[in-house]
């Protein structure tokens, strides 16, 4: 589907230009995801981001006028998003995650887990009053997850690591723009493999887990996002088998793991239907992450290991 600026003669205002970018997405059949959930949402926000504008924009603001140039600005956002099918947020390389703003490019995925809300939360009532904490988050990507727990638990070190230097080139920026460079400490390592010997309260993560069947049938704008990041083996459990075989080694006594699974908690059921994974419940909608405490990790060792050495 191909747009032209002529096809755009009759519009004039915001309200407008949001209106038909709904229509065009809703046409062309493209899939929301990475940020929205409907047509309607995700031209609004194409359409604010070329304007320079944001979300806080008075209502009546939606009826002012846009200029020429500003239009051709507008139909090329609208164009890449419907053309291309690319996520919104590689097109103005922005995201938010714990109603934080995140840089992002197409060496990450878009943040999304419902891990955020957790972390808004503290992790109450998992993770203990103290006045210091040490975090680790794995796979961290764009930092997103990182840079909120440093945020919304300033009493916490907080380690993160990447398999990918591209990542982690994110994530710095990611780290300069929320001026945490003092208390994020970022590694490149391949799950646990090149990290310091330490041991933390918190290991969570947002690790690959799509299944190489899944892979196959995910809508285009997927395609955007790094494989890296989402495929990992025939059911999509082979890093976190790895997170699950060694993470007892790198948790405190009463230390807790949160890990997201997504649609793939089936699989990990499958894999290891004798441990107790607790899946918790978000308000704002998600599942498929579960918690295992410290005690638990050592309870399972063996049954890890097995799976991890077959």
């Amino acid at each position: 589907m191909a747009l032209n600026l002529s096809d755009t003669a009759e519009l004039s205002t915001i309200r407008d230009w949001v209106r038909w970018g709904a229509s065009r997405f809703t046409e062309a059949g493209l899939f929301f995801g990475h940020g929205t959930d409907n047509a309607f949402d995700e031209s609004l926000a194409l359409v604010l981001h070329a304007l320079h504008l944001d979300h806080s924009l008075p209502g009546d603001f939606l009826d002012t006028r846009i200029t020429a140039s500003e239009g051709e600005q507008v139909l090329d956002y609208l164009r890449q998003r419907i053309e291309g099918h690319v996520p919104a947020a590689y097109i103005t390389h922005e995201a938010h995650f714990a109603g934080l703003s995140f840089y992002v490019n197409e060496n990450v995925l878009v943040p999304r887990s419902p891990i955020a809300e957790l972390i808004e939360a503290g992790f109450s009532p998992w993770l203990p009053d103290a006045d210091e904490l040490d975090i680790l988050d794995l796979c961290t990507g764009s930092g997103c997850i990182a840079i909120a727990c440093s945020l919304y638990l300033p009493q916490a070190r907080v380690d993160a690591s990447d398999i990918s230097p591209l990542a982690l080139d994110v994530a710095r920026v990611n780290m300069e723009r929320h001026e945490v460079e003092d208390r994020v400490n970022l590694y490149r390592s391949d799950v646990f493999d090149d990290l310091p010997s330490r041991e933390y309260d918190l290991i969570v993560s947002n690790p690959p887990y799509v299944s190489v069947e899944e892979m196959q049938g995910l809508p285009e704008e997927f395609r955007h996002e790094p494989a890296l990041g989402l495929e990992a083996g025939q059911d999509g459990m082979d890093i976190v088998a790895r997170i699950l075989c060694q993470g007892s080694h790198f948790l405190k006594p009463g230390g807790i793991m949160i890990v997201e699974v997504g649609d793939s908690m089936g699989y990990l059921m499958e894999r290891y239907p004798e441990v107790p994974f607790l899946w918790l419940d978000f308000e704002r909608g998600g599942h498929g992450v579960f918690l295992l405490t410290a005690e638990q990790l050592m309870e399972y060792q063996d049954t890890f290991l097995e799976e991890c050495e077959s």
